[in-house]
């Protein structure tokens, strides 16, 4: 007897604990939302704290954004440092002189690795890295790095994108039409490297 007792006390407050408690949820759920995230109001020019500060939605936890073109001039820079070219002190260069002529920066690493390893195997004081104008009739030769830069860069906007090859399948027509794919295929490898 003492045993169905027991049973039916433990049945009934297991019972009853269930039923308050669907109901306190049930409650819950009809309260309005509340937030706990820091909300962003209108910074006045007196209020410095809410206009130089980020807030994060969670505190303790950090968010931020970047742009891949941000990303550019550091995977060129630590692409260049990686091979061990003697471009890398030209990278900001290089990427400032494409961006001007519409080209992305890549291209111009990737056809100098595939051409020159970049820079390390070209024809003495040419400072030709990308094959340009380098033929059976002769080589042409830059004065410098920056000098290179602009004309193969400009050219290659100008003669190439310009003309709407923008793949290296569609420029390997022209700027090596020799070749049976391979130039076309390194040199996507290589983007792909830096992407």
């Amino acid at each position: 007897m003492k045993r169905l007792l027991a049973l039916s006390s433990w049945l009934g407050i297991t019972v009853l604990t269930l039923s308050l408690s669907l109901s306190f949820y049930s409650h819950l759920a009809n309260l309005p939302q509340i937030s706990f995230r820091p909300q962003i109001t209108e910074a006045t020019t007196t209020d410095t704290l809410a206009s130089n500060a980020i807030l994060p939605e969670v505190l303790g936890a950090f968010t931020y954004s970047v742009k891949a073109d941000d990303a550019i001039p550091e995977i060129i820079k630590s692409y260049l440092d990686k091979y061990n070219s003697p471009l890398l002190p030209y990278a900001d260069y290089l990427v400032k002189t494409a961006r001007k002529h519409n080209l992305d920066p890549r291209l111009l690493v990737a056809i100098a690795q595939q051409e020159s390893n970049l820079c390390k195997k070209i024809p003495a004081d040419s400072h030709n890295c990308w094959g340009w104008g380098i033929h059976s009739r002769g080589t042409l030769k830059f004065a410098s790095y920056k000098e290179s830069i602009d004309v193969i860069t400009q050219g290659l906007s100008e003669n190439y994108l310009g003309q709407g090859l923008t793949t290296p399948e569609q420029i390997m027509g022209i700027y090596t039409p020799l070749s049976k794919g391979s130039w076309a295929e390194g040199v996507q490898q290589f983007l792909d490297a830096m992407n």
